[in-house]
């Protein structure tokens, strides 16, 4: 082998490391490939290096930092997608200097490169009503606006993510007391969800109903197809929440200010556990998080809960009065004006 073949550690990494000995979600095997694609465009059209002829020692900080640079002003990127494809980039080399040790030096470099700081992020989440609001607009007489109404509802009462319930599977579906739904989660993590009784009645109805490839057995049909009989998407999904939020916007019974992503669905359910004065460790393995320190942002954002807190434990002592409007108070108006002439 030529000393640094970087092809021969790339495929190496991508097709060996990260699925079997880091047991990474090919989701985030795709992420880390989408991370490295960018790379190798910034190497090809910034630096004149030919993806083919690429070595190990092309790379070191300065380039890396570049790449960053690349992302964020010329491709518009945000700070948190730079440190999401820093992370891929930090995960290869650290990968790498095991592999090559000759370029310890150079890949140590790369590996100092810093994250980046972000603000907290503002996490959406609907209230109870909306949330109640926007489940009750599939027309259940119909046979998608029933299998609409059975997704959203579970993608709410499960907490899930998107993916966990893209990849569902009728075996994973258990309606008899207890009721529970089996989510395979990142890492190929699995974990036991219960349902709540309305969530349980309406999967019964639609198994009940469930028109079955008789190619596969029974257990193994995709709980939720398309119209070509096909495994529903990410995509189709968030296509089938886009359509409910705007018939229920166009009826004028939900005004809201953010998009409604399947991942609003989970924020919304973690809120609503955390008001109802459920445990953050029971919380925590509900969504599936590796530790509290996740599951604790949604107890920072329950502002509904500190407010009805903030008013049982103090006084208003604001003075109870009624303000004059100083918009027709003329002289005061006339005094502002003199202000801006020059």
């Amino acid at each position: 082998m030529k000393k640094a073949d970087l092809h021969y550690y790339v495929t190496s990494y991508f097709r060996s490391y990260l699925p079997g000995q880091k047991n990474l979600s090919g989701n985030t095997v795709s992420g880390y490939a989408d991370a490295f694609r960018l790379l190798f465009r910034f190497c090809e059209e910034k630096k004149g290096l030919r993806v083919d002829r690429l070595k190990i020692s092309d790379f070191d900080s300065g380039l890396v930092c570049g790449f960053l640079d690349w992302l964020e002003t010329e491709r518009g990127c945000s700070v948190s997608t730079r440190n999401q494809r820093l992370t891929a980039l930090h995960s290869f080399f650290r990968y790498l200097q095991k592999q090559s040790p000759p370029d310890m030096e150079a890949i140590q470099g790369i590996l100092d490169i810093p994250y980046k700081k972000t603000a907290m992020a503002v996490v959406p989440y609907l209230s109870e009503d909306q949330m109640k609001i926007l489940l009750s607009m599939p027309d259940a007489g119909k046979k998608e606006g029933f299998r609409d109404q059975v997704l959203l509802s579970l993608l709410y009462d499960t907490g899930a993510r998107v993916q966990e319930l893209a990849d569902l599977k009728v075996k994973d579906i258990r309606t008899e007391s207890p009721a529970v739904v089996t989510l395979h989660g990142k890492g190929n993590k699995t974990r036991q969800v219960p349902v709540m009784t309305k969530t349980r009645k309406l999967l019964e109805t639609y198994l009940e109903h469930y028109r079955y490839d008789p190619g596969i057995s029974r257990g193994d049909n995709q709980l939720f197809t398309n119209q070509k009989k096909g495994k529903l998407s990410r995509w189709g999904i968030s296509y089938i929440i886009n359509k409910y939020v705007e018939k229920a916007k166009a009826e004028k019974l939900l005004d809201i200010d953010f998009p409604v992503t399947p991942h609003v669905f989970r924020h919304s359910k973690a809120v609503h556990m955390v008001r109802a004065g459920i445990n953050l460790i029971y919380i925590r393995d509900f969504l599936g998080h590796v530790d509290c320190s996740t599951t604790e942002i949604y107890a920072r954002i329950d502002t509904e809960s500190k407010r009805k807190a903030i008013e049982k434990a103090c006084k208003d002592i604001l003075p109870e009065q009624e303000y004059k409007d100083w918009t027709t108070d003329t002289d005061l108006m006339a005094f502002l004006e003199s202000l801006t002439k020059g």
